[in-house]
């Protein structure tokens, strides 16, 4: 029985499961993006974002206890130098899944699980790159080229001024 059993065993005794989310945590950190089953990806989710609250404080004990978490060192220090820095001001919410269908072998929910804040697509830049608006006319093409037509016509006759002038 699973009376209270909140967790999502994926078919693997705790230690496996536990490597299996290290090493996809490490992972998502290093590539920012992948692919997996879906319930890899939901699991994923709760074992990687409280890792990545705990990386917007940078001190030495926050970086141990993450270290605890992942066993990689090249992957601890690229969550707290590229990743922190970003998510810093995200009040949490750090991860988006996406479906991608069923997988063609076994038909299994496959998911893309990313880092909110890298995806080029959504993120919109905030440091001064904004882009240049304009300002469109409230008057129809009609009306434009109605306007246009009494200069268009003094530029003929002007034209033609200097014609006979010469």
């Amino acid at each position: 029985m699973r009376h209270g059993n909140k967790n999502n065993a994926l078919g693997r005794k705790k230690a496996h499961r536990g490597a299996l989310l290290s090493n996809l945590a490490i992972s998502l950190i290093e590539h920012k993006r992948i692919e997996t089953t879906l319930a890899k990806a939901k699991a994923l989710r709760l074992y990687v974002e409280p890792l990545l609250t705990k990386s917007k404080s940078d001190s030495t004990h926050s970086r141990r206890t993450i270290f605890s978490h992942l066993q990689d060192k090249e992957a601890t220090a690229a969550l707290f130098r590229d990743v922190a820095p970003k998510i810093a001001t995200r009040p949490g919410g750090y991860t988006r899944i996406i479906k991608l269908g069923n997988r063609h072998g076994d038909a299994a929910e496959m998911a893309m699980i990313e880092l909110v804040d890298f995806n080029t697509v959504y993120v919109k830049e905030k440091a001064g790159a904004e882009a240049k608006k304009t300002r469109r006319s409230r008057r129809s093409t009609g009306a434009k080229k109605a306007a246009d037509a009494p200069a268009a016509e003094a530029k003929t006759e002007a034209g033609a001024d200097e014609a006979k002038a010469e």
